[in-house]
């Protein structure tokens, strides 16, 4: 089991939030990883990492699988302008690689915002720390463990 994994489960366990990651194969779309665990693709929690312009810093977006991120909304909720994060600063920042990066159990928990239209579900599925690996959980517990808040920030 891979470090990520386990901190991602480690993370879980400690908000009180029972559950065990699936591993479902490289699923390289919201689409295609809500077909495999059979949900609706805007149950999927994408987690999509900007970074700060001025801060340097991940600053990590939270969105249901079907929206897409609008960088001028992002960066007006982040208070700064907003670039494209390489991979070496996710990995630095979040301990995850690109296609596995989950909403909780970062290295060092970004400043997070959330999409709203997560919030209409019981429960969604996020990266589990690996490309291969999700997770189920309650949207609002999901929000509050990221430490997010709740923003316009689509399209």
């Amino acid at each position: 089991m891979s470090k990520s994994l386990k901190r991602v489960i480690r993370a879980l366990s400690d908000a009180g939030i029972d559950c065990e990651p699936v591993e479902i194969g490289q699923a390289t779309t919201a689409r295609m990883a809500a077909d495999l665990v059979g949900c609706a693709v805007d149950q999927i929690a994408k987690s999509i990492i900007f970074r700060g312009e001025e801060s340097g810093a991940a600053i990590l977006f939270v969105t249901a699988g079907g929206n897409q991120v609008d960088a001028d909304k992002a960066s007006v909720l982040a208070g700064e302008p907003l670039g494209k994060a390489d991979a070496a600063l996710i990995r630095a920042q979040t301990g995850f690689a690109i296609g596995g990066v989950s909403p909780v159990g970062h290295l060092t928990p970004p400043r997070a915002f959330f999409d709203p239209r997560l919030l209409s579900f019981d429960k969604v599925w996020a990266a589990a720390g690996t490309p291969r690996h999700v997770f189920a959980a309650p949207p609002a517990e999901l929000m509050q463990m990221a430490g997010a808040s709740a923003g316009d920030f689509v399209i």
